[in-house]
């Protein structure tokens, strides 16, 4: 396999090699069917598992906007078949925030630097490794594995896995468990480290806010104004303190912190035990209660003309099963004036802690990293799982990666300056590699 290889490719470790190609592949997801595709990212993963005697299909849903998906027989085909899949495409990035550039693949100080060395193209990056590894090896992995590389999961899957779910389910014939991102990545606290695998995650609700008024000359006197009620209304949705609801993931994610630190749940509430996880709590804070944040304000075409029509668009994040209550929370919130549209909406997921591919990969931490306790937790945000639970398939998180401590890994998600250090790619690339072998 060479493509995007240059001289440096002698000294690069198999999976920075694929995770650097690509982050040079500009696949940004604008949001709302704007994107810059993910034809060619998906073709050189399509060239990469045709190189490995695999026969992969590449899946347009529109023009530019391709997945790609391929079969691996496994050495007992009469166990489920498991999903291991990635996404493609990433959120926008500012080169002028930037240290680097967002797509320049740079490698240094120990770390591959890019848009997408943490969402998800390092996990991408581990799944074709570990498949090179074991395939070429003359070895098969212990059951059928579907390796899915899906587009548009950052516009909520539209153009990717719920397009796949819906029009060729047949790709996904035989299993019955996936594992993907956001999960498997080691935190430090309490001075020890552990391993959180996602069991959970929040459901989706992203919204339109809409305030309409009259339109006037900028120096009239109006107090029907679309701007001034639309900015009343994102202030109310933005300052709202939703409480926190405990599920059975969130519980028992706080009592295996509170064992850590050597304290107990009823001595130290949910936010204190979220915060003592240090860089892991914006994660693990957002998962104990609905969030409503504003993203984006549209309004006006010129400094002197009241515009008779303000938008904003809000993120909501729900636990699992309350997008209904929430949504008739915040028509309250912001008013009978506002106008509310459900631009998209997903379900939220939750799967106990528990059954043998839980223990395959809890075992497999452990010989890895001995010692080193694994932990549910619920994903604020939300992943392809989604879509391939209306297939009857229980997703998980579990993307390996053994950080070091003062890594600010989850705030890289969607953040500035994102990168993995090299180390961590090695490392899961062989965890996952283990567990594909045994499982």
């Amino acid at each position: 396999m060479t493509s995007g290889s240059d001289a440096s490719d002698l000294t690069l470790d198999e999976t920075t090699r694929i995770a650097r190609d690509l982050i040079r592949m500009d696949t940004t997801n604008y949001g709302e069917g704007r994107s810059n595709g993910e034809t060619e990212a998906a073709e050189y993963v399509e060239a990469y598992l045709r190189d490995l005697g695999l026969e992969p299909e590449l899946i347009d849903a529109a023009p530019g906007r391709t997945s790609v998906v391929a079969r691996v027989a496994g050495a007992n085909p009469e166990k489920p078949a498991l999903v291991v899949h990635g996404h493609l495409d990433v959120v926008p990035a500012d080169p002028a925030n930037w240290s680097v550039d967002p797509f320049g693949g740079e490698i240094k100080d120990g770390l591959l630097w890019g848009r997408g060395a943490v969402d998800m193209k390092n996990m991408d990056a581990m799944i074709l490794a570990s498949l090179r590894e074991i395939l070429g090896s003359g070895r098969r992995p212990e059951r059928d594995l579907v390796i899915a590389m899906f587009s548009d999961e950052e516009n909520g899957g539209v153009f990717g896995s719920h397009h796949l779910v819906t029009e060729r389910p047949e790709l996904f014939a035989g299993a019955t468990e996936a594992i993907s991102e956001v999960g498997g990545y080691s935190i430090t606290f309490g001075g020890r480290r552990s391993y959180l695998l996602q069991t959970s995650e929040k459901a989706l609700v992203w919204i339109k806010l809409v305030a309409t008024g009259r339109a006037a000359h900028g120096s009239r006197y109006v107090q029907d104004n679309a701007v001034t009620r639309l900015a009343e209304a994102v202030a109310a949705i933005g300052r709202t303190e939703w409480p926190v609801r405990l599920t059975d993931t969130t519980e028992q994610l706080l009592r295996e912190i509170a064992t850590i630190l050597g304290t107990t749940p009823e001595r130290l509430g949910p936010d204190e035990l979220a915060l003592a996880t240090g860089t892991a709590s914006g994660f693990i804070q957002a998962s104990l209660r609905t969030t409503s944040n504003p993203t984006l304000l549209q309004a006006g075409y010129k400094h002197n003309v009241i515009p008779d029509r303000a938008e904003a668009l809000v993120d909501i994040r729900t636990l699992p099963g309350e997008e209904d209550a929430v949504l008739a929370r915040v028509a309250e919130i912001v008013g009978e004036d506002i106008e509310i549209v459900v631009m998209h909406r997903d379900i939220g997921l939750e799967t106990p802690f528990s059954g043998p591919l839980v223990d395959a990969v809890v075992e497999t931490l452990g010989r890895h990293d001995p010692g080193a306790p694994v932990l549910p937790y619920m994903l604020s945000g939300g992943t392809d799982n989604k879509a391939l639970s209306l297939l009857g398939i229980t997703g998980y998180g579990f993307a390996p990666l053994r950080l070091p401590e003062h890594l600010d890994f989850p705030a890289m998600f969607h953040g500035v300056d994102e990168r993995v250090p090299l180390d961590a790619l090695g490392f899961g690339k062989q965890v996952l590699t283990d567990l594909l072998l045994d499982y």
